[in-house]
């Protein structure tokens, strides 16, 4: 049976997106880590099939993805929605926020984060 989280192929990538966050989220990194959050746990650069997902919360399958300007162009939109149809099929949550709202509404996005803490983790 294939591996389909954290296939060994992509940990050197993996490796590397951890080290080199972008700002935006780096700041929210540190906000989501070590149970900062409500107790929850996260992984930060955790694959899933062929996607890297920024931000993971196991215990209620979230997704936490911060799109930058590459996102906002015919082919991002279309591999995001790819992405997130491939997610929602294993039962994971995708949660999108643009990387202007970390600084113009970091309140915003923990209260939105934190509504799906409310529903039974899955």
């Amino acid at each position: 049976m294939k591996r389909s989280v954290n296939r060994k192929e992509v940990k050197g990538l993996r490796r590397k997106l951890r080290r080199n966050l972008t700002p935006a989220e780096a700041v929210l990194w540190v906000r989501l880590k070590a149970g900062n959050l409500q107790g929850t746990r996260w992984r930060r650069q955790f694959s899933v099939g062929n996607y890297i997902l920024d931000f993971y919360c196991p215990q209620y399958k979230l997704c936490i993805e911060l799109d930058g300007a590459s996102h906002f162009t015919i082919n991002g939109d279309t591999y995001d929605f790819d992405r997130t149809e491939f997610l929602k099929s294993k039962g994971i949550c995708v949660l999108r926020f643009e990387n202007s709202d970390i600084w113009d509404n970091m309140d915003g996005v923990l209260d939105t984060i934190k509504m799906y803490f409310q529903l039974p983790p899955g």
